[in-house]
């Protein structure tokens, strides 16, 4: 299995048989190395309705018949779009051909802004917890430090986290270093900075604070392999 990171939030897991993007926010993402029209996903996977994280997944997932799978909300209002979807919601988990996908909590926001302005409620942001091919990916989506951080960390056998650093908006390095105690992950890569001027992050410095994990700085396109 290969695990490429993309700018921002953007993940990409490719598994023998499916490719699978999380949160593909591409147009408009200065920090990605994807065009729209050379992704060819199965399965794309959303932690929340904000648009830095929704982004092109209506034109994605109609152009490649893929599978949306979003929080109930989210996924309805993604539906209502003419695209595929399966709902899921905090706690829950389904076994999919491609794997397993489980909902965590995150404490965040979620909601859609669309073009004439409007902003459309898109229910509970979440986390995301994908088991494919006897590995367990973390995408913490948009978070605060939140204490049962724990319990994802004690239930699951975390082989790669993806934690927010940005500050501002989710946790910062501080917190996000917590954090990475608690899920005990066996590696940490920092996601969520340096797109905006607010969420501006030296992810060095994030990775030299970690304490008993193995941190990973990725660039736009770094690949680990699982």
């Amino acid at each position: 299995m290969k695990i490429s990171y993309h700018g921002h939030s953007v993940v990409k897991v490719v598994t023998e048989n499916h490719t699978i993007l999380i949160d593909p926010f591409i147009s408009g993402n200065e920090l990605t190395d994807l065009k729209v029209e050379n992704e060819k996903p199965d399965v794309i996977l959303l932690t929340h309705g904000h648009n830095d994280h929704v982004g092109d997944t209506v034109e994605l997932a109609k152009k490649n018949d893929a599978l949306v799978v979003a929080p109930f909300e989210l996924a309805t209002y993604i539906g209502w779009q003419g695209v595929n979807t399966h709902p899921l919601h905090i706690g829950g988990g389904y076994d999919f051909e491609f794997g397993r996908v489980k909902l965590t909590q995150a404490f965040h926001g979620s909601s859609y802004e669309t073009e004439d302005k409007q902003i459309i409620y898109t229910g509970m942001p979440a986390g995301i917890l994908l088991t494919a091919e006897g590995k367990t990916i973390y995408h913490a989506g948009d978070t605060a430090l939140f204490s049962d951080m724990k319990l994802i960390g004690m239930r699951n056998t975390i082989d790669l986290a993806f934690l927010p650093i940005g500050d501002n908006f989710t946790m910062g390095p501080d917190d996000a270093v917590l954090a990475a105690e608690f899920i005990n992950a066996k590696t940490v890569v920092p996601i969520h900075y340096n797109t905006f001027p607010p969420i501006k992050q030296d992810p060095e410095i994030f990775v030299s604070m970690l304490k008993g994990q193995e941190g990973k700085v990725m660039n736009a396109g770094d690949v680990i392999e699982l």
